[in-house]
């Protein structure tokens, strides 16, 4: 007798909004999280920013993020009704600005390529980024609002599609996960909750990696993902406004401040996040120099953020991949009806919570038999063999 109808594995944004949705559907589920906050997901900003993040070269992953942000306030409003907690979703848009002459020259290009593939992107004077923001540098040159752009609270978010999954029946269990097999995980307990080295194992009509950077170290998952998928670390900011200043910025801003980008996304409550170095290492410390030339590019680029307290610095991992695409399919043949399956749904790079929405109902199609959303279909697995 199996365990669960559905086993996922990663208890990020991704591998939670997978469980959620299971259960809606119908389905016994059991999600399987090494309850740590190492998750890229607690880590990051929270932007949903398809169009000020297209660069040239990604069409097709450009595709899918805009099917994306066409899916996540629907998907959003359910997840809030469904766990009674607020996300903190905004929809103002994202500001980008450019510092100085050379840095006006590359937003432009980059405008003039959003523009070519059909993308709006409203090119603004120095005065008219300045009404929207008045606290950016006078010596501000220009810039570009993305009216289609959104941003949540991504720590709000995970907390609320935990509740979800938890209204709907997901039975979460703390562990390690070591290998997987078709209808087959096997785990080990944290340290702190009995002997390392015991293991045990859960089954399941449907196993789902959805371990972020992790996926590439589980053995059972096929080796031409676990050589693609790595983890490139990100340091981030949260400042908070002292109870006597008004709240600076209103919109996401993204700043090209001498050919170094910066990101600053507010919050309602005050908090502005922001962001982030890109390193390919595997580590989460916190260095000074990544904090220093955060903090100057954001105080460049918007000066009264000297008067803001520093109020947290934190390091994730992001689950990159090799050709910075996530990866999503099953990686099993399905074989007669009723055999067990592994599917991956991993290497979402700077996209997790984004593409989180779409990723579960691109799931849910799978277990059900049905074909994900044809912007899924560049990211099938066999492109990696």
């Amino acid at each position: 007798m199996m365990d669960a109808d559905v086993i996922v594995v990663g208890g990020g944004v991704i591998g939670t909004a997978i469980a959620w949705r299971a259960a809606a559907a119908g389905r016994t589920v059991t999600l399987i999280d090494p309850g740590t906050d190492d998750k890229a997901s607690l880590v990051a900003a929270g932007m949903l920013g398809p169009v000020s993040e297209s660069v040239f070269g990604e069409q097709d992953l450009l595709a899918l993020n805009l099917h994306a942000v066409d899916r996540f306030p629907g998907f959003n409003a359910e997840l809030e009704a469904a766990s009674g907690q607020p996300t903190g979703l905004r929809t103002e848009g994202t500001l980008a600005v450019a510092y100085d002459s050379g840095d006006l020259a590359a937003l432009d290009r980059l405008t003039e390529f959003r523009h070519s593939i059909g993308l709006k992107a409203e090119r603004l004077d120095a005065r008219a980024c300045r009404r929207l923001e008045p606290f950016l540098a006078p010596s501000t040159r220009g810039g570009v609002l993305a009216t289609g752009d959104l941003s949540v609270d991504n720590r709000r978010y995970l907390a609320a599609l935990r509740a979800a999954a938890a209204a709907a029946g997901v039975r979460t269990v703390v562990g390690y996960v070591t290998g997987v097999a078709a209808g087959l995980v096997r785990f080990r307990a944290p340290a702190d909750s009995g002997p390392a080295e015991d293991t045990a194992e859960l089954s399941a009509a449907t196993v789902v990696v959805a371990a972020g950077w992790g996926t590439g170290r589980i053995e059972g998952v096929p080796d031409q993902i676990r050589k693609a998928i790595r983890p490139v670390k990100g340091q981030i900011l949260r400042l908070r406004h002292p109870g006597n200043l008004p709240h600076i910025i209103s919109h996401t801003v993204r700043a090209i401040v001498q050919g170094r980008d910066i990101y600053l996304v507010p919050r309602a409550d005050g908090e502005l996040v922001v962001g982030a170095t890109q390193e390919e290492r595997d580590d989460r410390d916190i260095t000074a120099g990544a904090v220093h030339d955060l903090l100057r590019d954001a105080m460049t680029a918007v000066p009264a953020i000297s008067e803001l307290i520093l109020a947290e610095t934190s390091a994730g991992r992001r689950p990159g991949t090799s050709d910075n695409g996530p990866i999503l399919g099953a990686v099993t043949p399905t074989g007669p009806a009723g055999a067990p399956r592994l599917i991956v749904a991993g290497g979402h790079y700077r996209n997790g919570v984004l593409l989180s929405a779409v990723t579960a109902d691109a799931v849910v199609a799978l277990l059900a038999d049905d074909q994900p959303h044809q912007a899924w279909i560049p990211f099938n697995p066999g492109r990696l063999t």
